[in-house]
């Protein structure tokens, strides 16, 4: 997860917008050295915000975290191709999708801004947008003692979005290896490996994910959605019990009643209702992505 500071300090807030907004947002970036996380439903980067990052893409240390979201019919309204395979050349960086995401962060080591501003080009230059801006001040940590023991509002903010990357779903991943030198003393970059890598995927078949597609396609033969699966037992999507395989149900009756509190059919579940592994399911879409394509195909 996003490595930020953890120590007691004394946090500064301001608020800012206009010209000033889109500068300390670049300051962001330009100041990262050791995380550098950019969550915005939409991103299409401005001339000025590539040129700074491209500074950072030999710095091995930075770990970078995108998040964006919206668009399941077309994401690449979200998120172009341009700016996704730019941020592929980067040696130490995740990219993640959240549907449901709307706010907007950005954030170093350091300083954060939440904003009402997409990372989106067109919102710089012509938009009425503002935020907030955390910042640490190292001039007063020798105070940092008088801090209330009350998490502070930036702190709070941090740990917010730390959890909405680790529930946003992650579709590339890029990591650095380091061979040691001196005995263990140094550490020297050796090369750059990708351990996920699901953008074609995700992007080709995004549009089959809208919302009533899924039961369109497996009801197109009969009213019985099981006829097109051949599965006679499946699992609750919340517990990973086994129960009988029922698109409409697949949810053990206790589960059932815990769900039906709130009824928001995209709440996230932890298992598939057909093969039952660990997967990112909800009363909406219970299958897997394997076991959902499988059925469409």
């Amino acid at each position: 997860m996003p490595k930020r500071h953890t120590f007691k300090s004394i946090v500064m807030a301001k608020f800012i917008h206009g010209n000033e907004l889109n500068l300390e947002v670049e300051n962001i970036f330009k100041k990262a050295e050791e995380t550098l996380i950019l969550i915005s439903p939409y991103i299409k980067l401005h001339e000025r915000y590539i040129s700074v990052l491209k500074t950072k893409l030999k710095n091995y240390n930075l770990k970078i975290f995108i998040v964006f979201g919206k668009n399941e019919q077309d994401m690449g309204k979200s998120l172009r191709k341009e700016d996704l395979d730019f941020f592929k050349t980067f040696p130490n960086i995740e990219i993640r999708y959240e549907k449901r995401l709307h706010a907007k962060y950005y954030a170093n080591e350091r300083s954060a801004i939440i904003s009402s501003m997409n990372l989106y080009s067109y919102s710089q230059d012509n938009n009425i947008e503002s935020g907030v801006l955390t910042e640490i001040n190292t001039a007063l940590n020798n105070l940092s003692n008088l801090v209330l023991d009350k998490e502070s509002f930036d702190t709070q903010a941090s740990k917010y979005f730390d959890l909405v990357i680790e529930q946003a779903e992650l579709i590339f991943k890029k990591s650095p290896l380091f061979e040691s030198k001196m005995l263990g003393f140094k550490k020297e970059f050796k090369e750059s490996v990708v351990e996920e890598d699901r953008i074609e995927e995700f992007f080709k078949d995004s549009s089959q994910f809208e919302k009533g597609l899924f039961k369109r396609k497996i009801t197109r033969t009969n009213d019985t959605p099981q006829n097109n699966i051949k599965s006679t037992s499946g699992y609750c999507i919340r517990t990973g019990e086994k129960i009988p395989f029922n698109l409409k149900m697949p949810m053990t009756e206790e589960a059932f009643k815990s769900w039906s509190r709130y009824k928001d059919e995209t709440y996230p579940e932890k298992y598939c209702h057909c093969c039952g592994k660990e997967a990112k399911t909800s009363f909406e879409k219970p299958l897997c992505y394997n076991c959902w394509k499988k059925t469409a195909e």
